[in-house]
């Protein structure tokens, strides 16, 4: 199978997470326009959040009968209409209703674009397709993040989120160019898709994603004012080297996980996150300037914040392979509910000080390190080696009704 279809959904998915994180680079300039705080105004990215993390099962129930490039495109489409709107919004409400609706497009397609290149991809290079689709939103905040923190100089944080809406209807055409024709899944009830939450292995794992990504974004959305807190006054360059961290260690753990393990990527990643964030929160509780070492950490921050996704969905997929779509949304709605968390703490520590915000990601890394060593294992996990849905509730009902079909 060609990469070329890989990477193409790679390019949705980079759209979706220059509209996720992009208003980390604008933050200040948006609250004043619309009359409301930062801590405020980065609220917008809490509900974002946590309407992808609840839109996302649901989504997958309702749109499981349609053909996947069909979906992915109206996806994206979705996603650039409300963006367009976001720009033109005159107020903090109506650009909240605005982000519901980029939820409910980056909620469509980022589980199903992950789904359909694991399904594209030779089974012993999963991981690594799956973390070029990841790719795309770890590449958003190496370039687009920035590039929208320069466009909203320039141009104004509405022009920035117009390029954004522009960008999701390009990468909607490319995979409507690109992507075979998939089908679309038998629909299956969201009760019968949750129960696989009751896998032991899942139940593992969704937990520490939402721990993970909480610490990871903890100061994330508030890159502005926290790296200012620090003594940094270019913060287009620092969100860069963030970011390019971000892609390294996303690339860099799927390979990672593919040749050694999960368990040993997720804790070198959060220990590295909560030792990034413990320095970051000394230099702004000393004082000290050092602009280089700031940048370094940066760039820690980015590889530990995304390089627990590829792993943490390989745990998943290898549990029980035949619910790969059903549990790669589910993953997505984890992670985008530890964004919210992590962005909601943020704000509430923002008002007593950078220092308690680098001090409580530090605090959340540290947590998720402690769950990883306590819960991680089994042999799967430890060789690689996908299993087959034995255990998978869903999958039980699936044979069942496949059975019946036969008798019939």
């Amino acid at each position: 199978m060609s990469k070329v279809p890989i990477r193409v959904l790679a390019s949705g998915t980079f759209a979706v997470g220059t509209d996720a994180f992009v208003v980390a680079g604008f933050l200040p300039d948006m609250a004043v326009a619309l009359h409301a705080s930062e801590a405020a105004a980065g609220q917008s990215v809490t509900v974002f959040a946590a309407a992808y993390a609840l839109s996302s099962p649901v989504l997958a129930t309702l749109t499981a009968r349609l053909p996947r490039r069909r979906l992915l495109v109206g996806a994206l489409v979705v996603l650039g209409v409300a963006n367009l709107g976001s720009a033109l919004a005159p107020s903090l409400p109506l650009l909240i209703a605005t982000r519901l609706l980029a939820a409910a497009g980056a909620a469509a397609y980022t589980p199903n674009a992950g789904a359909v290149a694991s399904s594209l991809a030779d089974p012993r290079a999963r991981a690594r397709a799956l973390s070029v689709v990841v790719g795309g939103l770890t590449a958003a905040t190496a370039l687009g993040v920035p590039l929208g923190n320069l466009a909203a100089q320039h141009l104004g944080w509405r022009t920035a989120l117009g390029l954004v809406a522009v960008l999701s209807l390009a990468a909607a055409a490319a995979v409507r160019a690109v992507l075979p024709e998939l089908p679309g899944h038998p629909r299956v009830p969201l009760r019968a898709r949750l129960a696989v939450l009751r896998h032991p292995a899942v139940a593992r794992v969704l937990p520490l994603t939402v721990l993970g990504m909480g610490a990871a974004y903890t100061a994330y959305a508030y890159s502005v004012p926290v790296l200012e807190g620090v003594g940094v006054r270019a913060i287009g360059p620092m969100l860069f080297l963030y970011g390019a961290g971000a892609v390294a260690g996303n690339l860099l753990s799927g390979r990672a996980t593919d040749r050694w393990s999960a368990r040993h990527v997720l804790v070198a990643g959060y220990t590295v996150m909560a030792a990034a964030m413990g320095a970051l929160a000394w230099l702004a509780a000393s004082g000290t300037a050092a602009p280089v070492l700031v940048g370094v950490l940066a760039a820690a921050w980015g590889a530990s914040s995304w390089c627990q996704t590829p792993p943490q969905q390989h745990r998943l997929i290898t549990a029980a392979p035949g619910e790969a779509a059903l549990l790669v949304s589910l993953n997505s709605s984890a992670i985008y509910g530890g964004i919210g968390l992590g962005t909601a703490l943020g704000g509430l520590t923002l008002a007593s000080g950078v220092v308690w915000t680098y001090g409580a990601a530090a605090l959340l890394a540290a947590a998720a390190l402690a769950v990883t060593v306590a819960t991680s294992g089994g042999p799967a996990e430890q060789t690689g080696q996908t299993g087959d849905d034995t255990a998978s509730p869903l999958g039980g009902r699936r044979r069942l009704a496949a059975r019946d079909q036969a008798e019939r």
